[in-house]
């Protein structure tokens, strides 16, 4: 078993941060850690208890380096469009600082994707053709797993971040790995182990702003 941090649930669910400039890329990561965490990760539900999850740990390079590429060409897109958080304001100047931020460390990350020591994709078994209506019902059998996952992984001195922009090379990333065509991919993890001491908290808007209760 690998070493566990002496983290509360509240400073652990409060400080598993997005991490990608910290993401230590010269330092390798054992695959039995990965495995530790993933242990943690398949207690999570899933609808009916299917447990129709999958789980690809990419290491070999030459892989890392194929999907870095997809990642990169993907996010290189994003960055030119209208959804892009710096190519639009928020109206809030503070806001729009952090966003500043979070951009350059997604750039950061986008070009040396293919460079993180370990990436890991969550996939589920579903059908080749997603339903058009509403999929929360099937993806909620596999994020919650996924978000353990990032949880386990902090726990054990290693940072990650949710991301999902390969989405939109997933066929090519599925033949790369030989996926079946029933197992389609939800979200793609990079992990490191990670630079600095320790995270803190997200500035986040205050609850009263977001909650409703009894109603909207």
């Amino acid at each position: 078993m690998s070493d566990v941090l002496p983290l509360g649930p509240d400073e652990l669910l409060s400080t598993t941060r997005s991490v990608r400039k910290r993401l230590d890329l010269t330092r390798d990561v054992p695959l039995g850690v990965v495995r530790d965490a993933l242990e943690v990760a398949l207690q999570a539900p899933s609808g009916s208890n299917q447990q129709g999850w999958h789980w690809l740990v990419v290491t070999d390079p030459d892989k890392r380096k194929a999907i870095g590429e997809y990642y990169r060409e993907s996010y290189t897109a994003y960055r030119n469009g209208p959804t892009y958080p710096t190519n639009r304001s928020t109206g809030d100047t503070e806001r729009d600082v952090v966003q500043s931020r979070v951009a350059d460390s997604a750039t950061y990350l986008a070009e040396r994707m293919g460079e993180v020591p370990v990436l890991v994709i969550g996939a589920l078994q579903a059908s080749a053709e997603l339903p058009a209506s509403n999929q929360a019902g099937l993806w909620g059998s596999l994020l919650p797993a996924a978000w353990s996952l990032q949880l386990a992984l902090r726990a054990r001195g290693l940072g990650s971040a949710w991301t999902t922009l390969h989405l939109k090379y997933e066929k090519e990333i599925a033949q790369l790995l030989g996926v079946p065509d029933d197992v389609r991919q939800g979200v793609l993890l990079p992990v490191a182990y990670y630079t600095g001491d320790t995270f803190k908290p997200a500035k986040r808007a205050p609850l009263d702003t977001v909650l409703h209760v009894d109603g909207w």
